[in-house]
């Protein structure tokens, strides 16, 4: 069954096309909506998952009935429905659900570290350890949540039917940054070298001989999910916000820094080379 996500992005498109079918602006629909331009382009974008009542009134203006009507109205409920992570609501930063919903509904994931293990691949002492760090603020039990709701998210890469394809590029200052203490950081390295040898996990290390490279702006994750026509997205991440690109020159662009940087760095046989001889550095 497809996930909350799916359907959302799949409602989202739908309506986008009828907007543009029946020649109206998002201004002009938001208008007679009585909504903002900005709610109605987080519907259009899968932002925001529509009430099957506000599904109903947009319906209307484009003067869809029958059967359309009827899917499309079913399928507003469906996407209305929670996933797993909506019980880590209160340890979950803003607007991150929304990631965790593309991650969830994603076929292929690459993505481009250059200061810390991807989540989806950290060891729960890793975890901590980074989470410990970056939020010096809050109580050790809403870090612990924390690592938890971080562990769940890497049942994606091994308890699906058909799990999503990973390819991760790790700067060297990610395997030399000393995150917790040495027998961390040993058990962290491990963990990649192992993981790299599964058949849907592609690990490649982008060495500090290279010097200066493409992707010197900093990490990214570029999402790609199973359905025909269903765009990629880029998801870029700072301190305090989330941007999701989706426009074809931006996932063109990111395309290309992946592709690069995948060329350039160490082949996945050196890569699991390298790691193990780091991760003895740290025994």
């Amino acid at each position: 069954m497809a996930s909350p996500s799916a359907r959302s992005r799949r409602l989202a498109a739908e309506l986008l096309r009828l907007r543009e079918t029946a020649g109206l602006s998002r201004e002009q629909v938001a208008d007679r909506l009585g909504w903002s331009v900005s709610k109605l382009w987080r519907v259009e974008t899968a932002r925001s998952r529509a009430h099957h009542g506000d599904v109903a009134d947009i319906l209307d203006i484009y003067q869809v009935a029958g059967e359309q009507r009827d899917a499309l109205t079913r399928l507003a409920r469906e996407a209305r429905r929670r996933g797993w992570w909506h019980s880590y609501a209160d340890v979950l930063a803003e607007g991150f659900d929304v990631y965790v919903d593309l991650e969830a509904d994603a076929s292929a994931i690459r993505t481009y570290e250059a200061q810390l293990v991807p989540g989806l691949l950290q060891t729960a002492e890793y975890a901590h350890a980074v989470l410990t760090a970056a939020w010096v603020t809050i109580e050790p039990e809403e870090i612990d949540r924390r690592v938890a709701f971080r562990m769940r998210r890497q049942e994606l890469i091994t308890a699906r039917d058909k799990p999503f394809q990973l390819w991760a590029i790790l700067d060297e200052a990610v395997l030399r940054r000393v995150v917790g203490d040495p027998q961390v950081m040993h058990a962290q390295l491990q963990r990649l070298a192992q993981a790299a040898r599964a058949t849907n996990i592609t690990i490649q290390v982008l060495p500090f001989s290279v010097g200066a490279h493409i992707a010197m702006l900093g990490p990214f994750v570029l999402l790609s999910f199973p359905e025909q026509g269903d765009p990629d997205v880029v998801y870029l991440e700072t301190d305090t916000s989330s941007l999701y690109l989706e426009e074809a020159p931006e996932i063109g662009r990111y395309g290309e820094i992946f592709d690069h940087l995948r060329a350039t760095a160490l082949s996945p046989r050196e890569s699991i080379a390298f790691l193990e001889a780091v991760a003895a550095e740290y025994a």
